[in-house]
């Protein structure tokens, strides 16, 4: 693939993750795991900023991986999050194990998109409901991120008056 391309996918996903980063970073501890803030489509009961921002980082890590076949995500994280009953992790993670878990994903997009090529860009892939090329997946993923950054940045807003502003684009190199 060009490396024009690459540059610019990475350029606009790179700026993506590092909103979720911002958001995150922005967080006050008291709304981090407070239950009874959460954004209006979560139909869960017990759940907070800090779930919006997990589920986010695991598809995130989960769709920039080979395959569905042996992905597993960092320790202390599980693959609870596949459960159709909606299984929630056994406590809330705390901010810094989340963003160790965001830097793990940027890494790992960064390197999956660093590595692109025509032949795995169009390369077919099947992710639970999502199914496209590699490209399309990229691009889908970015959307799901920035869609949840949105969320996050809403609730920061209603409960501090306060959001991180926006990032036309990464400054960590590709």
């Amino acid at each position: 693939m060009d490396a024009f391309w690459k540059q610019i996918i990475w350029q606009q996903f790179g700026a993506t993750i590092d909103m979720l980063e911002n958001a995150m970073r922005a967080c006050p501890d008291k709304l981090w795991s407070d239950p009874s803030k959460k954004p209006e489509w979560v139909s869960r009961d017990v759940v907070g900023f800090w779930y919006l921002a997990f589920h986010t980082l695991f598809w995130l890590d989960y769709y920039v991986s080979e395959s569905e076949e042996g992905f597993a995500p960092p320790a202390p994280f599980t693959l609870d999050e596949f459960d159709p009953a909606g299984l929630l992790p056994e406590r809330p993670y705390t901010k810094e194990e989340l963003l160790r878990y965001l830097e793990h994903g940027r890494r790992k997009c960064r390197a999956k998109i660093a590595g692109l090529t025509e032949k795995s860009a169009h390369d077919r892939r099947k992710f639970g409901s999502a199914e496209g090329t590699f490209a399309e997946l990229l691009l889908y993923n970015m959307r799901h991120v920035q869609h949840h950054t949105a969320q996050l940045n809403l609730m920061l807003r209603r409960e501090t008056d306060s959001a991180p502003s926006w990032v036309g684009r990464t400054k960590t190199p590709l």
